[in-house]
This record gives C-alpha cells, sequence and structure tokens, in this order.
C-alpha cells in the first residue's frame, strides 16, 4: 500500500513528499563527506519500502519516519552518516524546545537568533502580553497594509499584496524595522530615517527636543545638526545672559533619548553634526572621549573640500560664529584634523561627514541645503524630511552558484513599488515631516548578505574582482530602481517637487532618491544573511541570547566547505571560534583562508574602497564600518579618513576594535571565544545600529 500522507509533529496530516526524505539523507550523507546524490535516492527508497511494510493501516508521523532512516543508514554500513542524522535530530529537537521557550511558533523554520529577535521587537502580542502572531503573520500582516496603497491609484492590490508577502516570507527582501513592527498597527510609523531642524533659540530646541520623543517613541532614529546654535560665551541679547553652546543642549537631547524607549522595544539613536567651521569643534570633537556622555549619539564632523585642501596643504582655516557670521579666529586644518583622528582612534568618534559631496548629489538643491544625516549616516535628509529603507537579500539572488540578475531586476521592481507605497500608509509624528516626504519621496533600496553572496560566488571580499562585482551590483540597483520609478511615475505622477528637482528637464520619475545602503542591523538577522555591505565578522563564535545563554554559531556555508573538502573537525571550529577566523590556521590551504576572509583581516583601504565602489552609483549614503584591529596606530585612521575624501564617499567611520568599555564584539572575552551579543549582526560594533 502507498504511503499518501504524514503527520506533522503539530497534528496536521499533509501529503508524503520522498524527495524531502532524499534531501535529509543526501544532506547527512554530505556531512560525512559523501556527496553522492544517487545514494540518496537509494536509501530513500529503502525508507519508503519500510514504510509500507510498517504502516499499512495508519499514517506514519515524522518521528516514526526519522527513525526509519536511522535504521537504514546502520544497516547499509553508513555508520558515521547515521551518527551525524541523530545528531542534526537532537539538534533540532533542542532548537524547538528553544522555540517553545520563548513562546514563539514559528512557521518559517528560522535559526534561534532569528526568533529570539522577532519575539523580542517584532512580533505582536495580546493583551496578557503573549506572542499573537507568528512569523508569517507577520509578514501577512506588513503585506496587507503596505499593497492596501495601490487604492489609492485604482489599482489591484491583492496582486501586490501576494508579491510584497512572497518576497518577505522567501527572505528576499526585507522593509527597515519599523515597518515590520507597526504596519496595521495603530502605532503606523512605518520610517526609520528622520533629521530635525535646531534653530538658536530655546524655543525651537525644545520643539525639536520633543519631536525626537515622539519618534525615538515610534520607532524611528534621528539626526541634527547643531551647527547653527550659537557658541558657548557667545551673548544673549534677549536676557544679556551667556550662551550654554550646543554641546549642552546635545547632552539634554542624549538624556531624554535615554528614557524615552522607542515604542517599548529598543531605545532610541541620533546623530550629532556640528560644521568643522564651528567655534566649539575643539570640544565637540573630544567630548565622547569623556565617560558616560552622549552614549545615544553618533556624532560626525561636517567638512568641507576647501577644509580638506587646507589639511593637505597646512593652511589655516577660520572659525566662524552662527549667529552673525563674523569669524571668531583662525586655526590650523591640520591640527584640527589631526584631534579628529586621534579621537576617533581613541574612541570610534567622530566620524566625517563629507558634506560637499552629500549637497553635489542633492535632489533638489532649490530646496535647501543638507546639513544632516540618519544615525549611521548613509541617508542625508532636508530638515523634516523622512525616508523609509529596505534591503534586498544578494543570497537569494543565486541560482546554481551563478548571480541570477534577472531575479535581481524583478525583486527591484517589486521592492521600489513596496518603499513607494509605504510614504503613502505611513502615520508620519509631524504635519512638517508628512508634508516635505511626501513632497519628495524619497525612498532607500540597498542590499544585505553581500559578503555572503561573494562568497558563494567564490570571490574574495578584498580583491579587484570583489569591488568589481560591488560596483555592478551597485549600478544595477539604481539603474532598475530608476527604471521602476519611472514607471510608477507614468501611473502615478512624479514627485510633487520634481519641478524644484535637478530631474525636472528630463522624464518625470517617483522618487528624488531610491537607493541607499544601510547596515540592515537585526533585519539581516531574520534573513540569516551578512549585515549590508560588510564582510563577515566571525567564522565561528558564541552569541549571548536567551538571557545570557552561550549559542556556538559557525558561517554554515563555510561548514559545507570544510566537510566537503575532508578538513572540518570539532577541535578545528574551536580553534577558530577563539579568533573568529582562519587567516592565522596553518593547517588550511590558502585558498579558503582568501575566500573566508573576515571584517579584522581586512585593511582599512580595502574597506575604503568597498564603500566607494557602492558609492558610485548610490543615490544616497553607503553605511560601512571601517574595523581596524587594536594595534592599528592613529596613522591609519588618518589615512582612512583621507582616502575616503578622495574616493568621494560622502561619510565615513572607523572603529578600532577595543577602544569602547562597551561594545557587542568581544574576541576572547570572558573565556576563550570570540564573544557577540544577542543583536549584534556585523556592523556597527558600537551598538548603534537603526534600520
Amino acid at each position: 500500500m502507498a504511503i499518501t500522507k504524514v503527520k506533522k509533529r503539530d497534528g496536521r496530516i499533509v501529503d508524503y513528499d520522498r524527495t524531502k526524505i532524499e534531501l535529509a539523507i543526501h544532506k547527512a550523507l554530505f556531512a560525512t563527506g559523501v556527496d553522492n546524490q544517487k545514494m540518496a535516492n537509494r536509501l530513500a527508497l529503502q525508507v519508503e519500502e519500510n514504510l509500507k511494510s510498517l504502516f499499512k493501516e495508519k499514517i506514519p508521523g515524522v518521528e516514526d519516519i526519522q527513525d526509519i532512516v536511522e535504521k537504514v543508514l546502520i544497516k547499509e554500513g553508513f555508520s558515521d552518516t547515521a551518527k551525524a542524522y541523530i545528531l542534526y535530530r537532537k539538534a533540532r529537537q533542542e532548537l524547538r524546545e528553544a522555540k517553545y521557550l520563548l513562546g514563539v511558533k514559528d512557521d518559517l523554520k528560522l535559526n534561534l537568533n532569528a526568533v529570539t529577535v522577532l519575539r523580542k521587537r517584532y512580533l505582536l502580542r495580546d493583551e496578557t502580553g503573549q506572542i499573537a502572531e507568528t512569523p508569517k503573520d507577520m509578514f501577512k500582516r506588513v503585506a496587507q497594509a503596505i499593497s492596501r496603497a495601490d487604492i489609492f491609484y485604482n489599482e489591484d492590490w491583492t496582486v501586490s499584496f501576494r508579491e510584497f508577502y512572497e518576497m518577505m516570507v522567501n527572505m528576499e527582501f526585507l522593509p527597515n524595522s519599523p515597518t515590520l513592527m507597526n504596519a496595521n498597527t495603530p502605532v503606523g510609523q512605518l520610517s526609520a530615517c528622520f533629521v530635525l531642524p535646531v534653530p538658536d533659540s530655546i524655543p525651537g530646541i525644545f520643539d525639536t527636543l520633543k519631536y525626537t520623543a515622539l519618534i525615538h517613541q515610534s520607532g524611528g532614529g534621528t539626526g541634527f545638526s547643531f551647527s547653527k546654535i550659537r557658541p558657548e560665551g557667545d551673548i544673549v541679547k534677549s536676557t544679556k545672559g551667556i550662551a550654554s553652546g550646543p554641546l549642552s543642549f546635545m547632552k539634554i537631547y542624549d538624556m531624554a533619548t535615554e528614557v524615552v524607549k522607542q515604542g517599548g522595544r529598543r531605545r532610541g539613536a541620533n546623530m550629532g553634526i556640528l560644521d568643522v567651521s564651528h567655534p566649539d569643534i575643539l570640544e565637540f570633537i573630544t567630548i565622547k572621549g569623556k565617560k558616560g556622555l552622549l552614549n545615544n549619539f553618533n556624532i560626525s564632523v561636517a567638512v568641507s573640500d576647501e577644509f580638506m585642501r587646507k589639511v593637505e596643504s597646512d593652511e589655516e582655516y577660520e572659525l566662524i560664529n552662527p549667529r552673525n557670521r563674523s569669524v571668531v579666529r583662525r586655526i590650523k586644518a591640520r591640527e584640527v584634523f589631526d584631534l579628529i583622528v586621534y579621537n576617533a582612534w581613541a574612541n570610534g568618534d567622530p566620524g566625517l561627514i563629507f558634506i560637499d559631496a552629500i549637497n553635489r548629489a542633492n535632489p533638489t538643491p532649490e530646496l535647501g541645503r543638507i546639513e544632516s544625516t540618519n544615525p549611521c549616516g548613509e541617508q542625508p535628509l532636508l530638515p523634516y524630511e523622512s525616508c523609509n529603507l529596505g534591503s534586498i537579500n544578494l543570497l537569494k539572488m543565486i541560482r546554481d552558484d551563478k548571480f541570477d540578475w534577472e531575479k535581481f531586476r524583478k525583486t527591484i521592481h517589486k521592492a521600489v513599488h513596496f518603499l513607494d507605497n509605504v510614504i503613502d500608509i505611513n502615520k508620519y509624528p509631524l504635519p512638517e515631516i508628512e508634508r516635505i516626504t511626501k513632497a519628495n519621496r524619497k525612498i532607500g533600496l540597498g542590499i544585505m548578505g553581500f559578503a555572503d553572496c561573494l562568497i558563494r560566488l567564490g570571490i574574495p571580499y578584498d580583491s579587484e574582482e570583489g569591488l568589481d562585482f560591488a560596483e555592478k551590483v551597485a549600478k544595477f540597483l539604481t539603474e532598475e530602481a530608476r527604471k521602476a520609478s519611472y514607471e510608477l511615475a507614468r501611473r502615478r505622477g512624479a514627485f510633487p517637487n520634481f519641478s524644484k528637482s535637478i530631474y525636472k528637464d528630463g522624464e518625470p520619475i517617483r522618487n528624488a532618491t531610491v537607493t541607499t545602503i544601510a547596515p540592515t542591523g537585526t533585519i539581516s538577522i531574520i534573513a540569516g544573511v551578512s549585515s549590508g555591505i560588510e564582510p563577515l565578522f566571525a567564522l565561528s563564535y558564541i552569541r549571548l541570547a536567551m538571557g545570557g545563554h552561550r549559542l556556538l554559531e559557525t558561517n554554515e556555508y563555510f561548514e559545507e566547505v570544510m566537510r566537503r573538502r575532508g578538513l572540518y573537525s570539532p577541535d578545528l571550529i574551536r580553534e577558530i571560534a577563539e579568533k573568529g577566523g582562519v587567516k592565522n590556521q596553518p593547517s588550511l590551504p590558502e585558498d579558503i583562508k582568501r575566500l573566508f576572509v573576515t571584517a579584522l583581516d581586512i585593511t582599512p583601504e580595502w574597506h575604503i574602497k568597498m564603500q566607494a565602489a557602492f558609492q558610485k552609483y548610490i543615490d544616497n549614503g553607503v553605511s560601512k564600518t571601517i574595523n581596524l584591529p587594536y594595534e592599528a596606530s592613529p596613522e591609519s585612521v588618518r589615512q582612512t579618513y583621507l582616502l575616503a575624501w578622495q574616493l568621494g564617499c560622502k561619510g565615513i567611520t572607523v572603529y578600532r576594535y577595543g577602544s569602547k568599555e562597551e561594545q557587542v564584539l568581544y574576541i576572547k572575552p570572558r573565556d576563550e571565544f570570540m564573544t557577540v551579543d544577542e543583536e549584534f549582526s556585523g556592523g556597527c560594533p558600537q551598538g548603534t545600529c537603526i534600520s
């Protein structure tokens, strides 16, 4: 009698599919060095014959099938494979139990880290605080909310609902965190990136602080330029008093951020920018070196091309009071630059914002000059502007060990449609934000899983071939995203400020910007891929999760390659987990060490080259952490900052390992292994990512 049905662990009855047995056996064979599909097929047929014999009158369960697989493997002489299969079953059982304890019904078979993040931040809860949706439910909720914007344009929303849902469930595309958290909820705020103006007046400063709290509460991150605030010690005409300067107000913003939790799920993040010509610039540069100050801020100095040229030629430049534009004093550009370099080396801050490069790419110069970015620096915005982001998983664009450009193209077009819809569905925290956001309709489509993609294609990250592929991906992404935006404009109209934009003499386009490379943060954990365009941060490490439990994680493809080539051993994985990488493993072939390079193995020059390769074609900015080893010198930071400017980057951030007392990545810290916090995804080692 043929086997036609199988009973799942949750009691559901589903159709029997022998190919699933074949796949499980093939994986077990592969894990023990036997890559033989025909053998897997033959063994699966034997399992099926056993099932027919034993289950003539009843439906077999999943556990019954797995028991028979073990017996067949042992009977046929594959004892090592049977052992691997038994260990896999045990690991899967432990994973199911862990998910059960977390209270999450995982209907997508995600890894434990993804489930932990979803439980903590994304899945909705009922009135008693219990998880009230599955991961699939979450994606349905989001797809339903975003697709309904089509109704505004007399389009069939059910078509886009299916497309949006499938993209997310298949982990081909994920929007920024506020969209996943808040779509189809009373909060309804879906954007990650905001820039707010900070005027030189007490009412204006505290109005902006209030707006900041509202944005943080809804899940967004905020950026500010404090350059308009008069310097410390300057005169205050209305009171005849003395001004306290921009840093005093930054401290107030930092304190407010500390106590306002974003939607009850995560703390706020800020970008604080000060122009290099501000009289308080020296104090600004050094402030993060003082323990306990501005912990909720990334800070960057806005530098002009003129300033950078004066650094090179060792000239003086002017510090100017923003209140009346008077020259306060002249100072050596190189001395200021050296102070920036030293503090970045010592503390990870400040970064640099190349403000002229940003404004050369400003799509709406008639509306004003861009002065600030979002917290991670990748999204330059005008005052009150917001932007919603999303990232395509490049690992899902690989088919048969080749990059599928046609699938990438189709995914780009669907993702642009999705992000444009977000603008219409969004509930904005302020009328001013809604007005300018809808007038410019900026979106930021990016990528994640870039490092994973390179490895699958056999391309080392720090290589000319890697840079060539990066440029090709970035160029294709922006070209196709613009094509999608042109198509939307034909159906829905151009963005309202089109006539005031750099596009005004050409074909109408729907969105003033279309591409951004974000750090991706927790959405890359959900997708199970490397963060943004960052290299792998480690191949094997301990993750602190579920209240401090220590979980060993190993890069799946690395483990697969090691098994295939007969190099895998638990002792080797233990050694790698001590340092995270394989650069100094004498027992491994050079090609493996070359391909599986990690962040701290890559020189600063190659980090910058990769950032610049993407920036060449990306509309907005590129988030990229330039990782430096602990022993790196201030001179290496200096050369990194200069190279970033010379290669046309819009901003630059360096992080020297160990330069912060609190960080989310530790090499041989508390015991013997590289250790990361539960939400560390590979970028933002200081833990201040918002995406």
